[in-house]
């Protein structure tokens, strides 16, 4: 089975991007292994708000050949441009990019309802955030409003010298395909 995680930036107060779908607010950090971040990712999962802001800032930040699905309800269902775009159920898709053979790990990028919809679906295996030590008083929350609640591990943590935090939790309640 393969994994699904949930990798993203979060600002202190819990946005993944500001009032504006802005990013810019994320500190770099050399000492940050975005090499290794990547290396083990095949497939990208994404929302349609995700997507319309990676393609408004250039270049994707995954590397060539990763297999990308927009989940969207408004734009029509195709492959092309190096995404497929999918309508159906998000827990459906997920599960059936989870059941496919291989080991390589499938990122939920951003998206904060998606996240709400796969976790709810106990599609999501891990959860890493990293906490960038800012205060954004509004915009996209990590996680949608939702009526249950979710217990996490703790599997890993790091303290970067510019302050980010990563912390990587596993969801124990992972549905096993």
């Amino acid at each position: 089975m393969r994994r699904l995680r949930y990798s993203v930036a979060m600002s202190l107060d819990g946005y993944i991007a500001d009032s504006h779908d802005a990013f810019d607010w994320i500190l770099h950090d050399d000492t940050v292994d975005f090499a290794s971040l990547f290396a083990r990712v095949d497939t990208i999962i994404l929302g349609r708000r995700t997507y319309d802001v990676v393609r408004a800032h250039g270049e994707p930040p995954w590397k060539p050949g990763t297999r990308v699905f927009v989940v969207s309800q408004t734009l029509a269902p195709e492959s092309g441009g190096g995404v497929t775009i999918v309508s159906g159920d998000p827990v459906a898709i997920a599960a059936s990019l989870r059941r496919e053979s291989g080991d390589g790990e499938i990122w939920l990028f951003g998206g904060g309802q998606l996240f709400a919809e796969l976790l709810a679906g106990n599609q999501v295996d891990a959860v890493e955030v990293t906490i960038v030590p800012v205060l954004l008083g509004g915009g996209i929350p990590m996680l949608a409003p939702t009526s249950s609640r979710t217990t996490l591990a703790l599997t890993h943590s790091h303290v970067y010298p510019s302050g980010l935090v990563a912390l990587h939790y596993a969801v124990p309640g992972a549905a096993a395909v």
